[in-house]
């Protein structure tokens, strides 16, 4: 084995370990059509003006919110000029989406007359902190123009009570027993470790730019299913079969090294998806299927150039690496053609389309690198090993030119 075989062989095996051990530890996560969810209805509030500014930062606001929670692939569109649609995959608890999404997330400090010196505007960092209790609080600061704000307030009322309000309800009523200069504040009293968790990505995002009402909520079941799942996992697992039996057929020996390339491919995919956390929809499944398609089209490319470098006298290594280079230039343009068209869906789509984006675009990347290094380090160790061999499987199953 020469020197540079041997270091790409600990590269691919380093990756597929990676990717098993992705996938392993972060199973996937299924999509609302697969799964289920929650489906909610937001519409603003009679009194506020719905702008398209004041609706496009509603959307902005709550799709930050739910990123925040770990919900993974929402669709939060809109819906004419004052309706908002989110559906949240995974999530039964109706209380929990009407927390997260319906909540207005307005914070006011109010003085002892029950006027609101200051709000949650002028926040400049929120995080999840502990009292001197060792019980779970919200740690808050200020702004440059805040800490004035709250200096007043404390200065001015000292010895009295003011009162810390969040979307109307009082959280804390606190005693102000000195000024407090340095724009720094804590809520305490009674939460949850989960409540404090809340609140903090509520005051993190900021308050919607209008209230906004809950007019529909429901729990959606699986549009789908797992018979869809089932029907799902036989197409693609019967459409492998036929590709891998096919290569292998036509081409022998390489192709009996691109299915293991393949299958190496598919592996890697996985492993990537479980990575980067992504949600499992239909259409993702189906950008999985399509992808293997196009990892097969780049193996039959690399091979059909060798054959035909074989065909014209060169000797097999250079044909192998004159093969390769000549498929290059095609399998990177077709590849970056697509990967753009993905890339649009990505940032256009919503939902199901989007998951489509990311299943295809981690598919083409994937096939490049498997094309490009797995199967060109499978054919080097065999051509070291069995050059006579792979040079007259490389010269059988060619299609003859009229």
């Amino acid at each position: 084995m020469r020197r540079r075989d041997g270091w790409r062989s600990g590269i691919m095996v380093a990756i597929l370990i990676a990717a098993g051990v992705f996938m392993y530890t972060s199973p996937f996560n299924l999509g609302l059509d697969l799964k289920g969810g929650v489906h909610v209805v937001l519409e603003a509030d009679e009194s506020a003006e719905a702008t398209n500014e004041n609706m496009t930062g509603v959307v902005s606001i709550i799709e930050r919110r739910i990123n925040a929670l770990g919900v993974s692939e929402p669709l939060i569109q809109r819906q004419g000029s004052r309706r908002v649609i989110v559906e949240l995959p995974g999530i039964h608890d109706q209380q929990q989406a009407i927390d997260t999404v319906g909540a207005t997330a307005l914070l006011e400090f109010k003085d002892p007359q029950g006027n609101t010196a200051l709000d949650g505007s002028y926040l400049k960092n929120v995080q999840l902190g502990t009292d001197r209790y060792g019980q779970p609080a919200i740690d808050l600061e200020f702004d440059r123009e805040g800490v004035q704000l709250f200096a007043q307030l404390t200065t001015r009322y000292q010895g009295q009570a003011t009162t810390i309000v969040l979307d109307g309800e009082v959280l804390q009523t606190v005693m102000i027993r000195e000024p407090i200069l340095e724009g720094k504040a804590q809520i305490t009293g009674g939460m949850t470790i989960e409540e404090a968790r809340h609140m903090v990505v509520l005051l993190q995002e900021g308050s919607l730019p209008v209230p906004m009402n809950i007019i529909e909520i429901r729990n959606v079941g699986p549009t789908l299913g797992q018979d869809s799942i089932s029907r799902s996992f036989r197409a693609g697992l019967i459409g492998v079969i036929l590709i891998l039996a096919f290569i292998g057929i036509y081409y022998k020996l390489p192709g009996l090294l691109a299915n293991v390339a393949l299958l190496i491919y598919i592996v890697l995919v996985l492993g990537i998806l479980s990575a980067i956390d992504a949600v499992l929809t239909l259409p993702g499944i189906a950008g999985i299927i399509l992808s293997v398609g196009m990892a097969v089209d780049a193996n039959v490319l690399i091979f059909e150039r060798i054959k035909e470098e074989v065909a014209d006298g060169k000797r097999l290594r250079s044909a192998i690496e004159a093969g390769f280079n000549r498929a290059f230039t095609t399998i990177l343009d077709s590849n970056i053609t697509t990967l753009i068209s993905a890339a649009v869906l990505f940032f256009v789509g919503t939902g199901g389309v989007r998951g489509f984006a990311v299943t295809l675009g981690v598919g083409i990347l994937a096939s490049m690198f498997t094309a490009v290094f797995v199967t060109r380090l499978f054919l080097d160790l065999v051509v070291d090993r069995r050059p006579d061999t792979m040079a007259k499987h490389f010269s059988m199953g060619r299609f003859k030119r009229s």
